[in-house]
This record gives structure tokens, sequence and C-alpha cells, in this order.
């Protein structure tokens, strides 16, 4: 396994060597290149939701590509190297797992939770003394909207702010739909920022309500988008086969093959946790 890693680093560091290295790797650098990593890591996760594990044998390789690809510019600027990574994340994960690899006893999945929140915490502490501003801090701006929206509320939560009821939750998404519905109405400025404002706070109080039913919303919201794309593709292929062109069927024609697509389509398969 060592001797293929190897291999691997050898090939990124022979695209990186300045004259006879490849011009486009030649001129990345790690701002250049982050694009490419999340859209690595949406593809694994696009095979891992497609069952389709031969395509995520090949995404995994190119996300540690990405990896690999970082490392080797780290290399070159003298600050770490790809071993740095590896002893890194192992250290992390066996400082993290005291259950697994110290003297501490076998805790329930919630517990390895809570346990591995402290220990980040400590290490954090043990990195930058000084109090953090905010228990809010911490978050990534980069991430998807709806993931970084949970994660702020996560922290929230942590110290009591938070519904204890998720009927609460749900009043709050009708107080947010009827604000949104206010700024639609006809005699309101139509302003795009008020209207963005309110349709923000009501997609806020929705990732909520996920949370608190322990729902990843942009799994939730990539399964709505992949049924309906189902759908409309059930409505184009059957008016396909009536030799009716998708810009001349009426609204009704399609509405009413929606509806036959709903009833006769197969359940999705369930995502394998």
């Amino acid at each position: 396994m060592s001797d293929k890693i190897n291999s691997l680093l050898e090939v990124m560091a022979a695209l990186r060597t300045p004259l006879t290295g490849c011009p486009w790797d030649l001129e990345q650098n790690f701002k250049t290149i982050a694009p490419y990593t999340l859209e690595e890591a949406y593809e694994v996760v696009d095979a891992i939701e497609r069952h389709d594990l031969n395509d995520l044998k090949d995404e995994l390789g190119d996300l540690l590509l990405q990896v690999v690809f970082h490392a080797r510019m780290a290399e070159e600027l003298g600050q770490f190297r790809f071993d740095d990574v590896v002893t890194a994340i192992s250290d992390k994960l066996i400082r993290r797992h005291p259950h697994v690899f110290g003297d501490v006893d076998q805790l329930s999945a919630p517990d390895v939770l809570l346990q591995w929140d402290e220990i980040k915490a400590q290490e954090k502490l043990a990195k930058n003394p000084a109090p953090a501003d905010s228990v809010l801090d911490g978050v990534p701006l980069a991430l998807p909207a709806l993931t970084r929206a949970v994660k702020i509320q996560k922290k929230a939560a942590k110290v009591g702010f938070d519904w204890d009821d998720v009927r609460h939750v749900l009043d709050k998404i009708r107080e947010e739909t009827e604000e949104v519905a206010v700024e639609l109405e006809p005699q309101r400025s139509q302003q795009s920022d008020k209207i963005q404002e309110e349709i923000g706070d009501l997609l806020f109080a929705v990732s909520n309500l996920a949370r608190h039913q322990n729902i990843d919303p942009e799994q939730a919201l990539r399964g709505a988008t992949d049924k309906f794309e189902r759908r409309f593709h059930y409505i184009e292929k059957r008016l396909r086969e009536t030799n009716v062109a998708l810009s001349q069927a009426s609204l009704a024609d399609m509405e009413r093959l929606w509806q036959e697509a709903k009833k006769y389509e197969s359940p999705p398969l369930k995502t394998q946790k």
C-alpha cells in the first residue's frame, strides 16, 4: 500500500516540477484548487446516494488527489508534507477515541459524540488559550448554507438557546411564511433584498425543523430535487410518446402527467447509513 501512495506522490511531484511539469498544475495554488476539492467531495456524496460503489471508488481517488495536491503545494512552501497530514489525522483519531485506544470504558454512540466534542474543545483551547468571542465561532463560511445553518443552531442549542418542543419550530415556520406572503403583496414595494431576507428566514426555520428531527436538510433537499427531476422526466417522456413538444404542452396537461408520475413511480431506495 505504501508503494502505491508513494507512486501517487511521485506523480504529483512530477506534475508540479518546474519546466518539465504540467503548465496547468504549476499555475495552481490553494485558493484555485479549493473549488475542485469541494466539487470532488460532492461527487463522492453523489456516488454514495446513487449506490454506485464502482463510481465511488473513482471519486474517492479524485478526492485523495486533492489531498495530495494541497500537501504537495504546502511541501513546496516548506510548511508540511503528505506524511505530516497522515500523522496528524492518525494522532487525532487516537486522541479522540480514548474508549478504543485508551483506558476509558466503552461508551454508547451518543456518549462518543459528547466525548468527541469535549476533546475537540480542549484541543482548540490548547491551540488558542484566549476565550472565543462567541460560542458560534468556528463554523466555516464555505459550508453549504443549510449545513452551516444547522451547525450554528447546534452551537446555540448547547447553551440552551433552543426550543424544547418541535411545535414551536412549526409555529416559527408559519410565521416566516406569513412574512414572505406580506412582502409578495402587490401594494408592497417588491424590494428584492427584503424578499430575499424573508425567504432566508424561512429557510433557516425549515433547517431548524430538520435539525430537531435529526434530518440533514441538504440530503432532504437533494432528495426532493431528485424526485422533481424524476417526475419531470416522466412528463417529457410521455409528451414525446404523444408527439407533443414540451413548449407546446399546456400547464394542465403537464400537471396531469405530473400526477401520473406520482402514482406510478417506484419509491426511491433509501441511502444506507
